[in-house]
């Protein structure tokens, strides 16, 4: 009697991998831009005007409704770590709207003559561990036999009405904070390429898989004017959306941004995602002073981040209390990295 085969390696049944798989901005923008607008419904909070994180509805005038879906394909091969990273990415959609996760349905589309049931069980089993941590319930969902296999949520969460938190509120004057550090992108690219250190696929999975949980309470928190988390756009094209949404200018400091350990080694390396690439082509000419930057640091700024960090813009007299507070709750590498200036909606880079 032989043995069965080994299953195949996740991330080579699919084309990409993570928040990587986005569609690139500027064709999403073109997709999307054919689509009737979501004006006129008064209970509508927030939709897609500004590209946020999440849509909001009014169920009172004490609660709303916050509601997100994010799925993908794997970026490791380990069916039980996909799961995670894949559910703390669809949470961080909620927490980056000051809301409080309530319950969740998973989007599950799996190669089923591939992958045996076990291997599946897996990944849906990663996805309810971290649910479990934050203390939502995965109530149900939707499975297809998909060419690609496919993990993610749909996740529900309540925020008082008062207390949303927006990319479009940025105002002039607020410093701004990044709460991880950038590389989660270009680690999954040397994953890929057998080229990922098991140091570096250590800190790739934490970080990946570290909740954003002090969004809620940076609902709550005086001085904090704008929020979004940074994932397949990268850093750039998040704070782009963020200046846009809030008809404001920003200056990054390109040399503050966090990074995670290992992150610039191989991008000096020449190791980038082609998703990268392609959010460089939708939106770079919008980034000011960038001509200057050193190319590995350039891929770094668009790296796509998969449950990255968040990005919050606060008044200049809390943000030291606000880091420190962010700081307090794990997220050890957070730091101030820019400004936010009057202007039409642009980045800039710090001279």
């Amino acid at each position: 009697m032989t043995d069965a085969p080994a299953p195949p390696r996740l991330t080579s049944l699919a084309h990409g991998g993570g928040c990587g798989c986005k569609i690139a901005p500027g064709l999403l923008r073109q997709i999307l831009g054919q689509s009737a607008p979501t004006a006129g419904f008064a209970d509508l909070l927030v939709g897609r005007e500004t590209s946020d994180d999440a849509a909001v509805w009014r169920l009172s005038d004490e609660q709303a409704l916050v509601a997100t879906t994010d799925f993908f394909m794997p970026m490791v091969d380990d069916p039980h770590l996909f799961g995670r990273i894949a559910a703390t990415n669809a949470l961080s959609d909620v927490y980056a709207m000051g809301g409080r996760p309530i319950f969740a349905l998973a989007v599950v589309g799996m190669p089923i003559n591939l992958l045996p049931p076990e291997v599946i069980a897996e990944i849906l089993e990663g996805g309810a561990s971290v649910c479990a941590e934050a203390g939502v319930p995965i109530v149900g969902g939707h499975s297809i036999d998909s060419a690609e296999p496919i993990y993610g949520l749909v996740a529900l969460g309540l925020v008082h009405p008062s207390k949303i938190l927006t990319n479009r509120g940025a105002r002039p004057g607020d410093r701004l904070i990044l709460t991880k550090g950038l590389g989660v992108g270009v680690f999954s690219a040397a994953f890929k390429q057998n080229r990922l250190s098991p140091e570096d696929y250590a800190t790739l999975a934490q970080s990946a898989t570290t909740l954003n949980t002090v969004g809620q309470t940076l609902g709550e928190t005086a001085g904090v004017h704008a929020l979004t988390d940074v994932t397949g756009f990268g850093l750039f094209g998040h704070a782009l959306e963020m200046a846009e949404g809030s008809d404001v200018d920003m200056t990054l400091d390109a040399e503050n941004v966090p990074l995670l350990p290992g992150a610039e080694a191989l991008a000096r390396d020449g190791i980038r995602t082609g998703a990268s690439t392609r959010n460089w082509a939708a939106y770079g000419d919008r980034i000011g002073r960038a001509g200057g930057i050193e190319a590995w640091r350039r891929d770094l700024l668009t790296d796509p981040q998969t449950a990255g960090g968040l990005l919050i813009s606060v008044e200049e007299a809390q943000a030291e209390q606000v880091l420190a507070l962010v700081k307090s709750r794990g997220f050890n590498r957070a730091a101030i990295i820019g400004r936010v200036h009057e202007g039409p909606g642009r980045i800039s880079l710090a001279s």
